[in-house]
């Protein structure tokens, strides 16, 4: 089920949303113009290294989550970020917006390194502070409608229940980390959900609230 868009339109731009797509963009190029290998080296979350070092190598934290392992996986990660953001910025604001999703991809990554404190594989992308965005959307409007396009034998439109698509799609995060399937960060997902979920409501002031 791939998220088209929703039924739930925000009341203001979403500035940050358009800001992040943009800056993990160019740094999406820079990374292919300064060799892929060596700035994931260089700025790529590093469990080991960062339990051994946590101040010194805690930067990656940061610079993890700006940089991303090819083109289907900035894409995918920008479309989740651009159809579910703006909601969850508008509720919070610009300001306490971006610092929840600079939080939420922290929490992720950690998260994601606790579950191999060992492993010197670089971890990269913003999946972990998307995911939270989407433990957000679905603690803040789990009513609200997601159109989504599913293929079955051939592909169709369905509408789903926020609330239902993105438990489902949590549910999914949650079965592939159990059964260890290699290539992807899943307890960072789901690290990043449950930050979402968890901390939406803090970062929406009460007046925002409807």
């Amino acid at each position: 089920m791939f998220p088209l868009y929703d039924l739930n339109h925000a009341r203001r731009p979403a500035l940050v949303v358009k800001g992040l797509v943009l800056l993990n963009a160019l740094a999406f190029l820079w990374e292919l113009a300064a060799g892929p290998e060596a700035v994931v080296a260089a700025y790529g979350f590093v469990p080991a290294l960062f339990f051994q070092d946590p101040l010194g190598e805690g930067y990656r934290l940061l610079s993890s989550m700006f940089l991303h392992g090819g083109l289907f996986h900035i894409l995918s990660n920008m479309w989740f970020l651009w159809v579910f953001g703006d909601n969850v910025e508008d509720r919070m604001g610009h300001g306490r917006f971006l610092l929840f999703y600079l939080l939420g991809g922290v929490a992720a990554a950690v998260a994601q390194g606790l579950s191999a404190p060992g492993s010197q594989v670089p971890m990269i992308g913003a999946s972990g502070a998307v995911s939270a965005v989407l433990g957000a959307y679905y603690a803040l409007f789990p009513r609200a409608y997601v159109v989504s396009l599913v293929f079955f034998v051939f592909p169709f439109f369905v509408t789903f229940p926020a609330g239902f698509y993105l438990g489902y799609w949590a549910f999914l995060q949650l079965l592939q980390g159990l059964l260890g399937l290699p290539g992807v960060a899943w307890w960072a997902h789901l690290g990043g959900f449950l930050f979402g979920v968890l901390l939406a409501r803090r970062f929406a002031p009460r007046w925002r609230r409807w």
